[in-house]
């Protein structure tokens, strides 16, 4: 793998650079000796491998950048064409930095999609972009994990493709739905979404590949990305109780400084404690026998500090630059978490399967949602496992943590159609009802997540096989013996109910709308 940076650094800059980055380490290098040493490093002699620190190198300059960005090219000071050149071409330059001549993936996926959107019709562009760039990311991931190395973590250069596999169909799908569809057949989600007219090459690219979301994105809707190269994202104002905008709260340009800081110190902590566990015990072990059997809740402990690190760095950057601004808190402090990618508390304190995924990897779980769970007409929530698992990657610990994923989603919508009501009499039953199933919905994560962190076949078995599947066999027999409504069958009998909670959902889908939903 060609790496620009890697062939002009000496060997004592490189002890520096790790020493410098290990307390803002992305993901270690696994301990395989089979991987491709200039890439991987000796993971036995450090924690970090080479490209990996091309990595975080890159998302520190990005976030220095974001600032600069904010502060020099304000789109009070320069024209929007201008901010999606630079956006663009810094863009670009970080991913020939961390990735070599492999980031042409990049642009070659997005310039087959654009061919799509083109050159198609557009009653039927929006599928087959779907599949040109689903199958493009496909082909990139099995040559990647079965021609050039298997299980290399280390600057995987089809993650940032995953992203912009996600940016891709999402603008299919909403230009469809501006283009082809009424205004009284779409939902508000869709409306606020939909793309009226087809993006330029410049203003598509820019969308795509600029450096604040091209290495660990997060993925964001096109409408809200030029509103703000246009200046046009501070917007969203806070609403008084019926409706109006309460001016004492207005304010055109609110800083992101508490924000960036306060995301970039939750990751720098999670990752040093992350790195301390993991240097002591890798996460490999949780398949040896005696280590399991007095350490049972060992991936508990090592999920809760991995599950940040990721996400709150590429957050703080988009934030930086100005990036992620959604309307005030009643005391009338800014909120920027319109593209955030997780939230910690509902994570942690999650009561179902369903309310982890949803504060989990959100922009992801909300691309799902709007292009596969809310078109599929057979099965959504078994398609949209499905679909998860094939854009993640060709492992078939992926494969195996889905297929669990979609048993123990109907096993908790069974319990909570069937058992939930019983709890609700008094706020006693009610926190015993929480309480349990916050412990089972921890433990039923754990345990679903582990062959996708393993990757292979045998040895996620051989831990399944551990827990005599007791997982699997309890959330299987849930669904045989609890009914459970299916989602046609509940919105034929309360149409008026549907009907009214989608009118009331605000024009953004990120937050009244998703509640009220969640709600009924």
């Amino acid at each position: 793998m060609a790496h620009i940076s890697i062939n002009l650094l000496d060997h004592n800059y490189l002890q520096l650079c790790v020493c410098v980055c290990v307390c803002v380490q992305i993901y270690p290098a696994k301990n395989n000796t089979s991987c491709d040493t200039e890439c991987m490093g000796d993971t036995k002699k450090q924690p970090m491998s080479y490209c990996m620190v091309n990595f975080v190198v890159c998302q520190l300059f990005a976030l220095v950048t974001a600032f600069w960005f904010r502060l020099y090219l304000h789109p009070s000071k320069t024209s929007p064409f201008i901010r999606h050149v630079v956006a663009t071409l810094l863009g670009f330059y970080l991913a020939l930095f961390c990735f070599g001549w492999y980031a042409l993936h990049f642009l070659v996926q997005s310039g087959l999609a654009y061919g799509v959107m083109i050159f198609t019709s557009v009653e039927h562009m929006h599928k087959y972009c779907f599949v040109v760039t689903l199958g493009y990311l496909c082909f990139c991931q099995v040559t990647r994990a079965y021609v050039f190395d298997y299980g290399m973590y280390s600057a995987d250069f089809t993650g940032p493709m995953m992203v912009i596999t996600q940016k891709i169909t999402s603008l299919a799908f909403e230009i469809h739905d501006g283009l082809m569809k009424r205004e009284e057949h779409l939902k508000p989600s869709q409306k606020y979404l939909a793309v009226r007219k087809m993006p330029s090459l410049l203003e598509y690219l820019s969308y795509n590949c600029n450096f604040m979301g091209i290495l660990a994105g997060p993925t964001c809707s096109y409408n809200d990305y030029i509103a703000f190269i246009k200046g046009r994202g501070y917007e969203p104002k806070h609403l008084e109780s019926n409706g109006k905008e309460d001016r004492k709260f207005k304010q055109s340009d609110p800083s992101p400084k508490r924000d960036v800081i306060q995301k970039v110190c939750t990751c720098a902590l999670s990752l040093m404690v992350y790195l301390v566990i993991y240097t002591i015990c890798p996460t490999v072990r949780v398949i040896d026998d005696t280590f399991m059997a007095s350490n049972p809740f060992y991936i508990q402990v090592l999920c809760f500090f991995t599950r940040f690190f990721h996400s709150f760095t590429a957050d703080a950057i988009n934030n930086a630059a100005g990036f992620g601004f959604n309307g005030y808190n009643a005391d009338g402090t800014p909120k920027w978490d319109r593209i955030s990618n997780l939230r910690i508390l509902n994570i942690e304190f999650a009561t179902s399967f369903k309310m982890f995924l949803d504060n989990w990897n959100i922009q992801t779980a909300l691309w799902l949602k709007r292009v596969c769970y809310e078109r599929c007409p057979y099965n959504p929530t078994a398609a949209t496992f499905l679909l998860s698992a094939i854009w993640h990657g060709v492992y078939p610990g992926y494969y195996l943590t889905f297929i669990t994923g979609i048993v123990v989603t109907m096993a908790a919508r069974a319990v909570r159609h069937n058992v939930r009501q019983h709890f609700l009499g008094s706020a006693t039953l009610k926190l015993i009802y929480d309480v349990i199933t916050w412990f089972s919905t921890q433990m039923a994560i754990c345990y679903t997540v582990v062959p996708f962190v393993l990757l292979a076949v045998g040895p996620s078995l051989k831990f399944y096989s551990s827990w005599y599947c007791c997982i699997h066999l309890i959330c299987v027999l849930l669904v045989l013996v609890l009914p459970v409504k299916s989602r046609r069958t509940k919105q034929q009998e309360q149409p008026s109910s549907v009907q009214a909670n989608e009118q009331n959902c605000l024009s953004s889908p990120h937050n009244n709308c998703n509640q009220k939903q969640k709600a009924t």
